[in-house]
């Protein structure tokens, strides 16, 4: 059987990387890399294909097709063909990358959208295993999939960095595959191998206490405002403060402005602690512990959960409760990541063991896609009947819970018992059908007495 990797992401290379080493993807079988890049702008990214850090990564594999290649200058997102140029595509595929379709494995990053949700309408005889996007993975799947493809989806290889908690994507028909914390850390480890550009950190740092600040650019997804957004960084530098250290190492995002990193200098320089910028290629876990930092902060970045469960470094966040009330439409896919991240590293979460952490994450999955989650309304109901007031209100929208006929919903007004649904009609329209049913019998009425 042809195993056939499409992915687009470090982390998802990785995770799949290490499922291999850890024998978790059956019987061996031809293996081939279809690496794209999902950046906007790619011209401004170093793809999976590319990366000399990733080398080692790729030699996993038996074949590489980067699929970039293949639809340029067509960017892989927008790549949506039409159903009737499906049978088209599919022999041309087949044949250019030598698949036989009926012994063909689809192993997807990203499964909801293109290109990965279109290889796998393309390929309508291949099994299909999801390889795990990060804090992403726990979110229930955002949109309907077909169900020629949703009764293939058979497994869900995760890399397991919030230990104890079932992903929901997919759910409840996959089988979930953790790949197990000292996997998943060789794997990170042989990529930081490849990367030597530490050095003169390490020298200024010599060893003295450290503390570790991530930035994630939450204005550009429009969260925040520029403004908000470099309060947040500082709130980030004043909390990595409180914990005493000689050094602060900071991470920028890649896209993130140089005035937000002038920021944070001058705002270091007020606590007297020395500030250093990283902007080299070590992931950030892995250059926590090559700096051997004391925590880690940032705002719900995916390399909170993964450094603590990997490293066993301290984590804090900063904003995620922000995050939390901006996010919008409330099915935003960033939501149950920021909502891992919060739980985990707010003082007061009650949250923070993996039973109740479960129970958390299902419910909001469930109040994010009703329909499609539908098998998680009981433990809605469950959490939600005995949560703290506060806690509901953080994590849930009360009109959601309303329209949801969930506990703790706000009392009805009689505005909305009047709007409100009834059998698939707004309750108005109900009444005005009801009415005009009503003039009709009586004009029925009328001419019968008539004798008409």
């Amino acid at each position: 059987m042809t195993q056939l990797f499409a992915v687009h992401s470090a982390y998802g290379l990785a995770t799949a990387a290490a499922a291999i080493d850890g024998d978790l993807l059956g019987a061996r079988g031809e293996r081939l890399l279809v690496p794209f890049v999902s950046s906007r702008i790619p011209e401004t990214a170093v793809g999976v294909a590319v990366d000399p850090a990733l080398a080692s990564l790729r030699a996993r594999f038996d074949r590489i097709e980067d699929l970039d290649a293949l639809l340029g200058p067509l960017h892989p997102s927008s790549w949506k063909p039409l159903a009737a140029e499906l049978p088209v595509l599919r022999r041309l595929l087949l044949r250019a990358w030598d698949l036989d379709e009926h012994d063909l494995e689809l192993l997807v990053q990203s499964p909801q959208v293109a290109p990965g949700r279109t290889l796998m309408l393309l390929f309508p005889h291949a099994r299909i295993t999801i390889i795990g996007d990060g804090l992403m993975t726990y979110s229930p799947m955002r949109v309907k999939m077909p169900h020629t493809v949703r009764a293939r989806i058979g497994r869900v290889v995760h890399a397991d960095v919030v230990p104890g908690v079932t992903p929901l994507v997919a759910s409840p028909t996959a089988t979930p595959v953790p790949v197990g914390s000292d996997l998943f850390r060789a794997v990170l480890d042989e990529t930081a191998a490849e990367v030597d550009d530490t050095a003169d950190l390490l020298a200024a740092l010599d060893g003295e206490r450290t503390v570790l600040v991530l930035g994630q650019y939450l204005s550009a997804l429009g969260l925040v405002s520029d403004a908000e957004e470099v309060a947040l960084q500082k709130g980030m530098i004043d909390r990595a403060a409180a914990r005493s250290p000689q050094h602060i190492v900071f991470k920028p995002h890649p896209s993130a402005p140089p005035r937000l990193s002038d920021a944070l200098r001058d705002r270091a320089a007020v606590h007297g602690i020395d500030f250093r910028e990283y902007r080299g290629a070590l992931a950030a876990e892995v250059l926590a512990e090559r700096i051997d930092a004391e925590a880690v902060i940032a705002g719900f970045s995916t390399a909170l959960p993964t450094v603590r469960a990997l490293y066993g470094r301290a984590i804090d966040a900063v904003g995620a409760d922000t995050v939390l009330a901006r996010l919008s439409p409330y099915e935003n896919s960033n939501r149950v990541p920021a909502t891992i991240v919060d739980a985990l590293t707010r003082q007061d979460s009650p949250y923070r063991e993996p039973e109740q952490l479960q129970l958390l994450i299902d419910a909001v999955g469930y109040v994010m896609q009703p329909e499609l989650a539908g098998h998680l309304r009981s433990r809605a109901e469950r959490l939600l009947t005995g949560i703290r007031p506060a806690d509901r209100e953080r994590y849930f929208d009360a009109d959601r819970l309303a329209a949801l006929r969930l506990p703790g919903a706000p009392p009805e007004s009689a505005a909305r018992r009047v709007l409100r649904p009834a059998g698939g009609v707004g309750r108005v329209e109900e009444l005005r059908l009801t009415a005009l049913g009503a003039q009709r019998r009586v004009g029925r009425a009328w001419r019968a007495l008539r004798g008409r």
